[in-house]
């Protein structure tokens, strides 16, 4: 199977040729060029991680949630403290995930 790369939005097909048109952007065929075997490699490579990413991005914002109601429910100092530090990691956790995803892309892994 082979990989093609729309040169107008960055959209990565997969098929034996290029689509008629984009899926995302609708261009025709002509703006499609494959990716190397290499580079096809490292998108193939950096697929699951990518998804572990999202989904760690996913906890994170569930966990802000849960963190943010407990500060609201404010039962005591302890538990807020613990809710205010739970909400600060859960940002920063989105915010490594982010910046991780934002360099595979930056890099060709996507």
């Amino acid at each position: 199977m082979k990989l093609w790369k729309c040169q107008v939005c960055g959209y990565i097909a997969e098929g034996d040729s290029a689509p008629e048109t984009c899926p995302k952007c609708g261009v025709n065929k002509e703006k499609f060029t494959q990716v190397s075997e290499e580079d096809a490699a490292k998108i193939y490579r950096s697929d699951k991680t990518n998804d572990l990413h999202v989904q760690l991005i996913h906890l994170a914002m569930k966990m802000d949630a849960v963190a943010k109601a407990g500060i609201e429910d404010n039962l005591d100092p302890g538990c807020v403290h613990v809710f205010e530090a739970a909400k600060a990691h859960a940002w920063e956790i989105k915010q490594m995930a982010k910046a991780e995803l934002a360099g595979h892309i930056a890099k060709g892994k996507y």
